[in-house]
């Protein structure tokens, strides 16, 4: 067996993982999230590491079997720059961190010859303020030093990995945006100095090569309380782990993840770049060179359903009885779900994108929001779903979707099945195939696909929903053109 880690924005999760795909004893551990002004969002590295240490040793302790590797997966994007030993140079800023917004905004200006659609023409990656882009050209501008004490500008998974391995590197999903070319794996100077932080190109690590398996050093083995020498593999990052672990290895197949972000997936062989197109999204690499994740995340999912139920003083587990209290169309409210400080990043970006509601009367109750916002949510998956090139399932995971009254609604908006694996641990599952493969012991993906059910869609209300959608499309359209007014 071995244990798959899953490092999420705020909680870290570890599971045992069987090859047959089942998941045994997992354990959790919360880490923090610091919030200051212009909506900067920091976390702690040793928090971080403490909280893998701490998941890892409680579902070890409960097995007699042997670890055969450590497999983790995280969260992507954000900057955790670090010195050649691993220490953070400055506290991790998080993908969630909307200080760049005002240089993300500037590089967004100048139709197709401004900064972001030029980046978006050679890489494929949307720029938006929490990514490698906009944070090192905010520290170029704003803290010098911290870049120059740097050895590497990494992410959550490879900060990680180099504590527990000694080993500077960094998962191609990971270095996918925004600076690389996926199809070589190789990074863009070009992009870089589009951006103007060509000088900070040298803190970016060379990408591993497919299947490479690292070691647990000294001082891993000590933090996990494992043998030294235990393998131990970094990635892919938590969206495509998240799809490998939800039964989606498959080309045109899609994977939804209803998570603290709302990210919409497919695997695709095409990575042709339309110019005339939203520079949003990107491709991702994955352990086939051959094939890669063409991703659309939202900057919002259950956060947004978790923001609104605290105003009501209500739970998440006040959900499904609330979906039920208000009709498809929630009684005509409808919502755009744009609710982050930093804007939006897909379908679309746009860092002065915000949330509203329409539709209201003095009738209105609390649930006709809340679905309002649920049915925003599933139309903005549409949205980003109908970019891409979807040719076959779609598989649906995420915290959100333990309703199994939301998770209708988005089959129902999407108008086809949704596939839910049966157990929730799919970014360790992710992690661990992958894991597998690079051990020489590659699962049997389809009896890992059999483990999931299906939902099928209402016909009468996914006609319904096309309706709703259309109206949800030019209220969006109406909304952008006065955004636009704000700049």
């Amino acid at each position: 067996m071995i244990i798959g880690v899953d490092i999420g924005t705020s909680v870290t999760k570890a599971s045992v993982i069987f090859h047959d795909g089942t998941v045994g004893a997992t354990a959790s551990m919360r880490s923090t999230l610091n919030f200051g002004e212009g909506g900067q969002v920091e976390q702690d590295l040793d928090d971080v590491i403490n909280s893998v240490a701490t998941v890892v040793r409680e579902v070890a302790a409960s097995t007699t079997e042997l670890v055969e590797a450590v497999a983790i997966t995280g969260q992507g994007d954000g900057l955790w720059l670090r010195d050649a030993a691993g220490r953070s140079v400055r506290p991790a800023i998080s993908w969630m961190d909307a200080r760049a917004s005002a240089i993300v905004e500037a590089w967004n200006a100048g139709g197709e010859q401004s900064v972001s659609n030029r980046v978006y023409g050679l890489t494929g990656s949307g720029l938006f303020p929490g990514c490698h882009a906009g944070l090192l050209a905010w520290l170029a501008e704003n803290e010098p030093d911290s870049l120059a004490q740097a050895a590497v500008a990494g992410y959550c998974i490879d900060a990680v990995l180099h504590n527990l391995t000694g080993e500077l590197t960094v998962d191609a999903s990971d270095a996918s945006l925004p600076f690389l070319d996926v199809r070589s794996r190789t990074y863009v100077s070009e992009a870089l100095q589009l951006c103007g932080i060509a000088e900070w190109g040298h803190l970016l690590p060379q990408p591993a090569e497919s299947g490479t398996v690292f070691r647990l050093d000294a001082r891993g083995s000590a933090l996990l309380g494992l043998p030294d020498g235990t393998p131990v593999t970094g990635g892919p990052y938590d969206l495509q782990a998240c799809g490998f672990g939800s039964g989606t290895t498959r080309l045109g197949e899609g994977t939804l993840v209803v998570g603290t972000t709302l990210s919409c997936q497919v695997l695709t062989n095409d990575t042709t770049i339309d110019p005339a197109a939203d520079p949003a999204g990107m491709w991702l690499c994955t352990p086939d060179p051959e094939l890669f994740l063409r991703v659309m995340p939202s900057m919002v999912g259950t956060a947004s359903i978790d923001w609104l139920l605290s105003l009501f003083e209500l739970q998440p587990t006040d959900l499904n009885a609330l979906l039920e209290q208000s009709p498809p169309g929630a009684n005509g409210v409808g919502a755009l779900s744009f609710l982050s400080p930093a804007g939006e990043r897909a379908p679309f970006v746009d860092p002065l994108a915000r949330g509203q509601f329409s539709g209201l009367q003095l009738r209105s109750t609390r649930a006709d929001l809340v679905r309002g916002l649920c049915e925003g949510l599933a139309f903005a998956a549409r949205h980003c779903f109908e970019e891409m090139n979807l040719d076959g399932d779609v598989a649906a995971c995420g915290g959100g979707l333990q309703s199994d009254a939301w998770a209708q609604i988005f089959a129902d908006v999407l108008g086809r099945p949704l596939y839910r694996p049966v157990d929730a641990a799919v970014g360790a599952r992710g992690a661990a195939m992958v894991a597998w493969a690079g051990l020489g012991k590659p699962v049997d993906e389809a009896v890992w696909r059999s483990q999931r059910r299906k939902i099928e869609p209402h016909p009468e209300r996914a006609a319904q929903y096309d309706a709703s959608y259309a109206v949800y499309c030019a209220q969006l359209a109406s909304a952008r053109s006065l955004w636009a007014l704000a700049r």
